[in-house]
């Protein structure tokens, strides 16, 4: 019997034959098509508003009008779609996009492996205070709150065939599916995977969450809305965005969330109409001393950026775009990993956070996509919080990071 094998480890180095991207679909505060995303990455603005929860305003990322208004639609369409998650139909909406632009038919039995962090937020919520008012449940409480039926809706929805899978690997979620689908395509089990995450945390209880953690921003009345729109010139980092991530001086904590979905179609080779071509993968987990912590310098990245790089040069890589949730640990141990891996040359370091916020689950296909687009449109998008630094003159490799809750870090090598 003749076996094919096209993955193997080499010490800590994976070694895998090209896999092309050849769609891309996100739905966000940036937009909910890959060309407003890219005109939204050239305003200096950030994306977030204030909203009330439990008498408490806070900073968030939501959906503009016109992109809600594109989810309401979806929701309507179908009478089965009425009682899903936002989580869910995020994911059917950019899904429906990535298998057009792929030029992907039902026929071909593509396989899906879309996650979430949280999953049906809204929904779960919704049906727990029901539940402890009525002491009922109602009838689809559990069927539409299982974190499977987000991979389930789409192969429904989009008529494949193939494997689907659902799975929360908190914050690197979206990467660890990109994994997922690597390896079944390189396996020979399947020829075409759709791989992301999506993610509807704008829920009181999510934001309790993040606040109980001490690593939300804080909103008060001199960080009003009105005071960070784009004509106002950027002289004030602190003041013009709330979202500091990347600004290793801050001295608090300022993460906010934001709700989104993003998904890549991915197929063995170097395709024709590829957008980029994954050149390798890496992977590592810490072992933990404190529940949320990952070390100071961030041996997991360390481990999954060297994993990613496997022979190539580290002197090759242009481009970083990391986690940064704007926590002051968290970006300052994935900065550390960096220094530890690229020493004396230093990539250019980018991350979105400071504009769109954390979207969890689906946050690492959203920085895929700004380092797809980099590449594509060969223009660095910087942070605010850098303002003296050198742009790459050519971008030919970029490496996206992400890392969750148990320090599970992920990192993805990327090229033209």
């Amino acid at each position: 019997m003749k076996i094919r094998t096209f993955i193997f480890v080499l010490n800590t180095s994976i070694v895998i034959q090209p896999i092309s991207i050849t769609a891309l679909s996100s739905i966000s505060a940036l937009g909910k098509t890959t060309e407003e995303a890219w005109s939204s990455y050239q305003k200096e603005a950030h994306f977030f508003e204030t909203r009330s929860f439990d008498s408490a305003t806070e900073w968030v990322a939501p959906l503009n009008s016109s992109s809600a208004n594109e989810i309401e639609q979806l929701r309507n369409s179908d009478s089965k779609y009425k009682k899903l998650d936002d989580s869910v139909l995020f994911a059917m909406y950019v899904s429906r996009k990535a298998m057009a632009d792929a030029d992907w038919k039902p026929e071909d039995n593509f396989g899906i492996n879309i996650g979430s962090s949280r999953g049906a937020t809204a929904l779960f919520e919704t049906y727990h205070s029901e539940y402890i008012q009525n002491k009922k449940s109602s009838t689809l409480t559990s069927p539409t709150t299982t974190l499977g039926n987000i991979s389930s809706w789409i192969a429904h929805d989009l008529q494949t065939k193939g494997p689907e899978i659902s799975h929360s690997i908190t914050c690197s979620t979206a990467l660890h599916a990109l994994l997922n689908g690597v390896a079944w395509l390189q396996s020979g089990m399947a020829n075409k995977f759709l791989v992301g995450g999506s993610e509807a945390p704008l829920t009181p209880f999510t934001i309790a969450q993040m606040k109980a953690l001490k690593i939300y921003a804080k909103c008060n009345s001199s960080n009003s809305v009105n005071e960070t729109k784009e004509s106002q010139l950027i002289t004030d980092p602190n003041r013009n965005y709330p979202c500091q991530a990347l600004n290793l001086e801050k001295k608090q904590n300022s993460m906010i969330l934001g709700e989104g979905a993003s998904v890549a179609c991915l197929e063995n080779g170097i395709a024709e109409n590829a957008l980029a071509i994954i050149e390798g993968v890496g992977y590592a987990t810490e072992v933990l001393q404190h529940n949320i912590s990952i070390s100071s310098d961030a041996l997991c990245f360390q481990k999954s950026m060297k994993m990613a790089l496997g022979n190539i040069d580290a002197n090759e890589v242009d481009v970083i775009v990391m986690h940064a949730p704007g926590t002051i640990k968290g970006d300052s141990s994935e900065y550390k990993a960096i220094e530890k891996i690229f020493c004396n040359k230093m990539p250019n370091l980018t991350t979105n956070k400071w504009k769109v916020g954390h979207t969890f689950g689906a946050s690492g296909m959203l920085s895929i996509e700004l380092a797809v687009l980099m590449l594509k449109h060969q223009k660095f998008i910087s942070v605010p919080f850098i303002p003296n630094s050198s742009k790459p003159k050519k971008i030919k490799k970029a490496i996206v990071n992400a890392v969750g809750f148990g320090g599970n870090a992920v990192s993805v090598l990327l090229s033209i």
